[in-house]
Formats: structure tokens, C-alpha cells, sequence
């Protein structure tokens, strides 16, 4: 058994709400024993624990949960090759992500369906680091129109038998709405199996949208106001719909795809709820300035800007640490509300919540600390320190 103490704990209240407690210690082994008073630990004797970790007063928070994110350090979700998702699974753990979903991009099926074989093997075989918890594809029943840097020769319309082998796999799917054309029997067939829709890379009216949203049960939006008609006061279109529902919606809080003032204005207007913060990083995150590649097309990457050659924003280099401190200067709001964005949010999103998601006994032992600049100081998966590695 071990524990952590002297630290700021990130912890729900009675109503889940989370906020940061003091003179507080988590008990764990691979799961949470318990949370108790510091105390406790004196009492019952620092020989009966293996490890007593001293948080020295910093943060300690449930595991970051990324949801959306396609690669890093130079590798990508969509390569066949056996060690690229270990790699960008120990990369992530370097941010403070102790699970996350490998993204899929619109390639043809053959190719998609090697990159959902290659998560199904990480999530059987484990990790050292980060957990695969499933993938999400995002792509190919996506729009032409809006289909940023997704490959438009393999943007085809929906079909459930295409992704029913990986069902178990495959946590979200997104979604252009419109190319329904109103027939949401494959989304009621995903929504069967437990697989979230999520709408993304969309040009849909608020009408349809709203309807999306509201007849069919779709309760989630891909990186909001990115990959879909631009919110106008007369046609508020997608954005608009996710904004006026109780939908989840995804923010790529890297301060780029998103200006800092928007995400202050979707903080409030969603009244602090149904926030998913995510990277959609690309393979060139990690590694600095220069040409990576997204999608088979070459993008250039300066700081934090990832372009394609005609100027198409392509994916991220965000880090989920960044997100989370982003986030939280552009909008005022108390870290412990936007840890619970990178944490709570997520793991309700995708059916996890019983698992991960919170510091709470029964749960798995996934923590992060970090200081008050949200830089990453210790990640623990299962009870294991995976990041400073000894």
C-alpha cells in the first residue's frame, strides 16, 4: 500500500462538485483504498505503507483523460507500426494523461482498420505509461466541405457494418449530421453498442443540428467551432446548436484554434458544464519546429502553429497540461473546476466515470500532480509512477 500526502487534493465534494482540500491523504495500491485525513497515515504507522509520497504542497488530481489526439513525438495513431502508440502513450504521461483514445483520420478502411487493430493490441497488452482505453474515430462519414485536413478521397457516407467489428474498440465516432439526410438508424446502432456520436467536421444548420442533438440523443461535439460552419448571428449553425443544448463539447484550449476570449465565452455560456478539454495533437507535437505530417499531407509547424501548405490549421502540438493551464488563465475559472474538464467530463463522456475520472475509493489509482503553473511533477497509473520514470 501507498499513499500521498502534504499535498492540495482535487477532490468532489458531496454534491461532485470538485474543489481543493487540504491536510488530506489518498491511500492506494492499484486502486484507491481511500481518502482520509493526514493524520491517519501517523496512525496507522509509515511502516505498514511500501511508498508515502510528499506532494510538497502541490496539486494532486485524478489523471488527466484525453479523448481526442492523434499523435506525438513523431508518431501517429494511423501508423502501422507496433511501438508508435507505446510512444505516444509515454509521451502523454510526460502531460499528466494517464488515459486516452487514439484518434483516427480519414484514410481508407483498410488502413483504418489496421490502426483499430493496433489500439486493440495496446489495450490488451497494456502500457507502461498512459492506458488505451479505446479509439476514436473521427472520420471518414465526416462533410466534404468541412472536412479540414481530413483526406476528401476517402470521405464516404455512413455504414454501421464498416465499424461493427470494432465495437468494443471504438469509445466515439464523429459525424457530419447533415449527411444523415435524416436517417439516424447508424447512429442509433452505435448508440446500441455504446459507442458516443459525436458531431464534428459538419456543415450543418442549427436546425439540423439541434435536432441531432436533441431527437437522436447525440450528446457530443469534435473540437467546437473547428470543422464546421462559422457561428453568425443569423445562421448560428452547429456551434450555435452546441451552445444552446446540454451537449459536451470538445476545446482545443491551445489558444490558436481557439482565441482566448471564445474560450471564456463558451465557459460561460455552457455555465461551466459539459467542457471536454483535449489536444487533437498531431505526431509533430514534442518535437519543435519543422515539416511534420497529418493525414498523408505535409504540415509545417511553427510554435504552436501547424498548417498545411494553403494555410489549414492541422491538428495541434498542445499538450493536455497546457490545455488545462490555458484554460484556466483565459478564463478565471478555479483550477479545481478545470481539472474536472480534463478529468470528470471526459470519463462521464465515454461511460468511464465508475473507473477513472476522480479521486474516489473503488477507482483506479490514477493521479497527477503538478504546481501551480499546471507543470507535471509526478503521474501515477495504477498505482504505478510512470512519469519521472527512475
Amino acid at each position: 500500500m501507498k499513499a500521498i500526502v502534504n499535498g492540495k487534493l482535487i477532490l468532489p465534494n458531496d454534491k461532485g462538485k470538485f474543489h481543493v482540500a487540504l491536510h488530506k491523504a489518498i491511500i492506494f495500491d492499484e486502486k484507491i483504498e481511500r481518502v482520509c485525513p493526514e493524520m491517519e497515515i501517523m496512525r496507522r504507522g509509515r511502516e505498514k505503507f511500501e511508498e508515502i509520497i510528499d506532494a510538497h504542497g502541490e496539486y494532486v488530481a485524478p489523471g488527466f483523460i484525453n479523448i481526442h489526439l492523434h499523435g506525438a513525438v513523431g508518431c501517429d495513431t494511423m501508423d502501422d507500426d507496433d511501438d508508435a502508440l507505446i510512444k505516444i502513450a509515454r509521451f502523454q504521461s510526460t502531460t499528466g494523461v494517464t488515459s486516452m483514445l487514439p484518434t483516427t483520420m480519414t484514410y481508407d478502411f483498410k488502413r483504418i482498420n489496421r490502426a483499430l487493430d493496433h489500439v486493440a493490441a495496446a489495450m490488451h497488452e497494456g502500457t507502461d505509461s498512459a492506458r488505451i482505453i479505446g479509439a476514436h474515430m473521427e472520420g471518414p462519414f465526416i462533410s466534404m466541405e468541412r472536412r479540414g485536413a481530413q483526406a476528401k478521397e476517402n470521405i464516404v457516407p455512413a455504414d454501421y457494418k464498416k465499424i461493427e467489428p470494432y465495437k468494443e474498440i471504438i469509445k466515439i465516432i464523429t459525424i457530419a449530421p447533415e449527411e444523415m439526410h435524416g436517417d439516424y438508424r447508424f447512429v442509433e446502432q452505435c448508440q446500441n453498442d455504446g459507442i458516443v456520436v459525436s458531431l464534428g467536421h459538419s456543415s450543418a444548420d442549427y436546425n439540423t443540428a439541434r435536432r441531432a442533438i436533441l431527437s437522436y440523443g447525440i450528446n457530443h461535439v469534435t473540437h467546437l467551432f473547428n470543422g464546421m460552419v462559422p457561428f453568425h448571428h443569423r445562421r448560428p449553425g452547429l456551434a450555435g446548436a452546441a451552445l444552446d443544448t446540454p451537449v459536451d463539447c470538445e476545446i482545443i484550449a491551445d489558444n490558436i484554434h481557439l482565441h482566448p476570449m471564445t474560450q471564456r465565452l463558451v465557459w460561460r455560456v455552457k455555465q461551466g458544464h459539459h467542457i471536454i478539454l483535449i489536444t487533437d495533437s498531431m505526431r509533430a507535437c514534442g518535437l519543435g519546429d519543422g515539416d511534420s505530417e497529418l493525414g498523408g499531407q505535409l504540415v509545417r509547424v511553427s510554435g504552436q502553429v501547424a498548417t498545411l501548405d494553403d494555410g489549414t490549421i492541422a491538428g495541434s502540438v498542445l499538450t493536455m497540461d497546457r490545455a488545462v493551464a490555458n484554460f484556466t488563465a483565459n478564463t478565471g475559472a478555479n483550477i479545481a473546476s478545470v481539472v474536472a474538464y480534463a478529468t470528470k467530463i471526459p470519463a462521464k463522456s465515454i461511460g468511464m466515470f465508475g473507473e477513472i475520472g476522480s479521486l474516489e475509493a473503488g477507482k483506479r489509482a490514477d493521479i497527477t500532480m503538478f504546481d501551480g503553473a499546471v507543470h507535471i511533477s509526478r503521474t501515477i497509473v495504477g498505482g504505478k509512477t510512470v512519469y519521472p520514470v527512475n
